[in-house]
């Protein structure tokens, strides 16, 4: 019999997963493997809220894997090393994984290839709809503006989605381990899995997405950013499903995943902004530990901004436009690195992906892609836009709750101060400004 390996890494899931169909079609037998790498661990990446929504994920790929004939084979270790012990040990005579952007999936691949040689066969467009430079400008390795990556985008031919394998055959005598079972640090943390992500996505109507995705209390969003950060749902297949549907929402929809692919050719080709700034603009950062603690802990007086970090420490998750506004808040209202809240976000997100958390963080701080570098999100403004009636605070403040309202954005102006902190900031003091010398 004929092995090969199939080395799942961001793509856990069985449609539209070119790595594990190649893996089919080349050998009579194959093995799905994922390393819990242990490496990824000393990193620190491998936070509770990942942690968790990963073993729903790994438990939900073998499910699926079962129901085909196979079984999802699980190794803990160094995921090259243990690769390539594992097609030593079953003969693989082909190893096949999905491209990634980051200096640790670079520095991975690179690798396996010195670990397996001729032996190992490299998928694109696995994790994002276009691969990282598939369209560059001319004389250049990466788009560094959105719109014309956008146009480029939509001329580009891309693959079109592949089918779910009917039966997976997995040689016998292959050993794995059991995933360890991971605590939360988030209570209202979403359940893990291509199955759940699935029936999402069957659920949520992306007709009105275009109208409803900035509105916070309405949550109108997808949620569908965890599954597509570990891959239990394909960019590529959504892409397509979206474009059959058509419409303004769906346009939107789709906006926003080549944003997502807009980001990964960025960082594919500087994969150092995932420390250090984009575009440098001689940032003199405040620094003011007790204003980033607070920051954390939703009590800055600013409502809007406590909602949205308050959502992330329950649920592992922010709407977007919530990122948006309390991002612009710490590096632009506060003036703090934007490192500093990018790690926190990290610590949290289960969706936290190198690309999309580094590079959003970078383009509100002016360091990175935006074409407005000056531009500061005031959250009063944001407020009264995104949240008119308050409806957002009040699910996410409780000690607001009883204020009706628009008053609830401004409750250092009630007659009876509730149980809040006052505001940390004035928002007059331009901070933003002064660090850059103006």
């Amino acid at each position: 019999m004929t092995v090969s390996i199939a080395l799942f890494t961001q793509d856990l899931r069985l449609h539209d997963n070119p790595v594990l169909r190649a893996a089919l079609a080349s050998a009579e037998e194959v093995v799905p493997l994922f390393v819990l790498d242990e490496s990824v661990e000393a990193t620190g990446f491998a936070v509770p809220n990942r942690a968790a929504f990963l073993a729903g994920c790994l438990a939900d790929l073998d499910a699926g894997l079962r129901a085909r004939g196979g079984r999802l084979v699980v190794r803990r270790g160094e995921a090259v090393a243990e690769t390539a012990r594992l097609a030593a040990l079953t003969g693989a005579a082909e190893v096949h994984v999905a491209a990634g952007v980051s200096a640790f999936a670079q520095r991975r691949e690179t690798r396996l290839r010195e670990a397996l040689g001729g032996r190992l066969r490299v998928h694109d467009a696995v994790l994002t709809a276009l691969a990282p430079g598939a369209v560059v400008p001319a004389g250049k390795d990466h788009y560094a503006v959105f719109t014309p990556y956008l146009r480029a985008w939509q001329r580009a031919e891309r693959r079109g989605p592949v089918a779910a394998p009917r039966t997976v055959r997995v040689p016998a005598g292959v050993e794995g381990v059991a995933v360890p079972a991971t605590a939360a640090s988030s209570p209202g943390l979403a359940e893990g899995g291509e199955s759940v992500g699935r029936r999402l996505w069957q659920r949520w109507s992306v007709d009105r997405y275009e109208e409803l995705h900035d509105d916070l209390a309405g949550d109108g969003t997808s949620r569908l950013s965890p599954y597509l950060h570990f891959g239990c749902l394909s960019a590529t297949e959504l892409a397509h499903l979206a474009g059959q549907r058509g419409g303004a929402g769906a346009e939107a929809f789709v906006r926003q995943l080549v944003w997502r692919d807009f980001h990964h050719q960025v960082l594919a080709a500087r994969p150092e902004c995932a420390r250090a700034d984009y575009r440098p603009r001689n940032d003199g950062w405040h620094r003011d530990t007790a204003e980033l603690d607070a920051w954390k802990a939703g009590r800055t007086g600013y409502p809007i901004v406590d909602a949205g970090m308050r959502q992330l420490a329950h649920e592992g998750w922010m709407h977007n436009r919530a990122r948006l506004l309390t991002a612009s808040f710490l590096a632009k209202t506060l003036y703090q690195d934007w490192r500093a809240g990018a790690a926190h976000f990290l610590s949290l997100l289960v969706d936290g992906d190198i690309a999309n958390n580094q590079l959003n963080w970078q383009w509100v701080a002016g360091t990175g892609t935006d074409t407005r570098p000056n531009r500061v999100l005031n959250p009063l403004a944001q407020a009264r836009r995104f949240d008119p009636d308050g409806a957002y605070v009040r699910r996410w403040v409780p000690e607001l709750a009883h204020v009706p309202g628009s008053a609830v954005h401004r409750p250092w102006l009630l007659d009876r101060r509730p149980d809040y902190p006052g505001p940390i900031v004035d928002l007059a003091v331009g901070r933003f400004q002064q660090g850059r010398g103006h």
